[in-house]
């Protein structure tokens, strides 16, 4: 397997030679390396990119550091065989270099091979702990994430605003799991005196309010000045408020946010919809709607669930059969969970054939079963036996499909 390996390797480094060298065919030398380096910096396609390297590799210039990073940089989003095979014929690497490639194996989703990188980097930088950390969260690996942040806590590298994004972002992910690591980093933050400016003081109030720590949310929102208030500093106090229940604290932030000036945008909408549903407030919820300019289909999703879940399930079918979307299966298991609140069986007919077609057995087993229930709720057990019988021929998961707001 080794073997293979190494031959794999080798056959891949033939045949980058072979490309370099054909396009050094076709070159004319350039005035300096200065001239490559512009050129370089500017080069918008892999085509060009060759034929730059092919002369670098006839002025000589291909080994030298900076311009070697330079490469690395164009090949790694582009081209990843190539940047690894530059990578490994590098004689010599900064930071920057195996920063590149944690970048571009964790866009790959190589988690494994881009902390291997990292474990095997001569000297780390504030860089280095911010690439992996990104890689981990990126990844969705947040406890990893959380983990190399507190080595890094440890060591004589200073945290920036750069590490502490990812680091704040995962906290909310968690919810109350990870509030204890955001207070730690909030309490950093504080410790070392840093300004408070828009884009730290709104990961904040995001991190406390996706953690349900509202009162600290709230908090860190008065603390920003008026100018740094940004909408989404708004917005992650109304969704906040509006995951947690409560509605009318959200409703009361939106309309200072809107006497503030400040423009709302789909996010706010849709954390406004999502606390009129809960709040069953069909009037507000039809306000605010006539608000937005060009509703999304998230938007047209949350009136499904206002409408459905007081019971107006005509209003409901309209707002799906006159939306410019097609209902996705997020819209439809909304409609079939008020239907089966409510107990009406009539519209199973009129629909199934259009939730069928866009539901899908790997993703929405929620919905293949709210189907099979109203066929049982209206005693219809034949056809409910049927959706059971596509279930298991296409091993479709039973998931819980409630509501379009989760």
């Amino acid at each position: 397997m080794v073997k293979m390996r190494l031959l794999c390797r080798d056959q891949r480094r033939r045949l980058y030679s072979s490309s370099i060298n054909t396009a050094a065919e076709s070159c004319s030398p350039l005035q300096d390396s200065f001239s490559i380096l512009s050129a370089l910096k500017s080069s918008s396609s892999l085509p060009h990119t060759r034929h730059l390297h092919a002369h670098l590799l006839k002025l000589g210039f291909s080994a030298h550091l900076h311009v070697a990073t330079c490469l690395l940089s164009l090949y790694a989003p582009a081209q990843f065989p190539d940047a690894c095979l530059l990578f490994d014929l590098m004689p010599h690497r900064s930071p920057v270099t195996w920063n590149i490639m944690i970048t571009a194996h964790s866009r790959r989703a190589q988690i494994r091979a881009a902390r291997h990188m990292f474990d095997e980097m001569p000297h780390r930088n504030q860089s280095s702990y911010s690439s992996m950390i990104a890689a981990y969260i990126h990844n969705s690996l947040l406890r990893d994430g959380l983990s190399l942040f507190r080595i890094m806590t440890t060591t004589a590298l200073a945290p920036d605003e750069l590490t502490l994004g990812p680091i704040l972002s995962a906290c909310g992910r968690l919810g109350s799991v990870g509030l204890p690591s955001g207070k730690s980093t909030h309490t950093f933050i504080i410790k070392n005196k840093w300004h408070l400016n828009a884009e730290l003081g709104a990961l904040l109030v995001d991190m406390y309010a996706k953690c349900g720590a509202l009162t600290s949310a709230t908090s860190v929102f008065a603390a920003m000045r008026d100018a740094t208030r940004n909408v989404v500093a708004w917005t992650s106090l109304i969704c906040g408020a509006a995951q947690h229940g409560r509605c009318q604290d959200a409703l009361a932030v939106f309309e200072r946010m809107r006497e503030s000036g400040v423009e709302p945008n789909d996010v706010t909408f849709t954390g406004v919809l999502t606390a009129c549903v809960r709040a069953g407030m069909v009037d507000e919820g039809r306000r605010c709607f006539g608000m937005i300019g060009r509703p999304k289909i998230q938007h047209y999703g949350c009136m499904v669930d206002l409408y459905g879940k007081k019971g107006l399930l005509r209003e409901a079918c309209e707002v799906i059969e006159t939306m410019p979307y097609e209902a996705n299966a997020a819209v439809w298991g909304s409609f079939l969970s008020s239907c089966m609140l409510h107990k009406e069986t009539g519209v199973v007919d009129r629909v199934v054939d259009k939730v069928m077609s866009v539901i899908r057995p790997d993703k929405d087993g929620g919905v293949y079963s709210l189907l099979s229930q109203l066929y049982l709720l209206s005693g219809r057990v034949s056809e409910a036996e049927g959706i059971r019988s596509l279930m298991v021929a296409h091993n479709v998961r039973k998931i819980r499909a409630s509501s379009f707001i989760n």
